[in-house]
């Protein structure tokens, strides 16, 4: 792991308690950055939290529900007086959703699913923009999907939700370019995360497999070559990238 100091920069991930947002958080750690690692599980975001200080690195676990605007201005504001000031932020939390045609929605599930994957990333962006305003700039990951970029049967409310985040990226780019904020989209295909292989999945065996086939690359990614966008996307290497969507899914949207 990288040196850390007291003046290294600071990134913010929710959803950090697994999946991509624990690999993300790690990867971080390792290129030096001090990171608060939020999720509405707090025991799991203590375990990202102390996997990065067992490996030398700084991080604080705090327990955050994004569809909370409370919560995520108390987050922002946590990291902000414990390390004064904030670099990156990784916006991670979502669920998968439900796999019901549009006519069978419930009104409840469908605003369960905006409420935490779109909402969540607009509550966490009004107070990230700010934060790193006052410390004259930073870089800002928001999670969409490849559903985000197509259509998928069973997924009206998901599909939705990312498209919708690709869009609020394009705003807050706009918006954030004068303070030095860069904001992007992250696209993953499928992951081997417990949303998409794990005992809640919303998808059969027989449907991942089909789905995997697709793709040019043919086999689930691990969480952390999508951290590998995170962090590029969060460093100085991408200094003249925002309001972009990059797909990580070998080869799916292609296909």
């Amino acid at each position: 792991m990288n040196t850390v100091t007291r003046d290294g920069p600071v990134a913010m991930v929710t959803g950090a308690g697994s999946g991509i947002g624990r690999a993300s958080a790690l990867a971080l750690a390792v290129e030096g950055f001090r990171v608060a690692c939020a999720d509405i599980d707090e025991p799991s975001a203590r375990e990202t939290a102390q996997r990065i200080v067992t490996a030398g690195g700084q991080a604080v676990a705090l327990r955050c529900d994004v569809t909370r605007e409370d919560d995520c201005a108390a987050l922002a504001a946590h990291t902000t007086e414990r390390w004064g000031r904030l670099d990156a932020a990784f916006n991670s939390a979502g669920i998968a959703g439900y796999p019901l045609r549009t006519v069978e929605y419930s009104l409840a599930q469908w605003q369960r699913v905006l409420d935490v994957n779109l909402t969540g990333v607009f509550n966490c962006l009004r107070h990230q923009m700010p934060a790193m305003k006052r410390g004259g700039g930073g870089a800002i990951v928001n999670t969409a999907s490849i559903m985000g970029l197509r259509g998928s049967l069973g997924g009206a409310a998901y599909c939705a939700s990312k498209h919708g985040v690709i869009g609020l990226t394009k705003v807050a780019a706009l918006e954030g370019g004068r303070d030095g904020i860069r904001v992007n989209a992250l696209c993953p295909g499928y992951i081997d995360t417990p949303m998409t292989t794990g005992a809640g999945s919303i998808f059969s065996q027989k449907k991942l497999d089909a789905s995997v086939a697709r793709g040019a690359i043919r086999r689930l990614a691990q969480p952390e070559e999508v951290a590998a966008m995170v962090v590029w996307l969060c460093s100085q290497q991408a200094s003249y990238v925002t309001g972009a969507s990059f797909t990580v899914d070998g080869g799916v949207t292609i296909s």
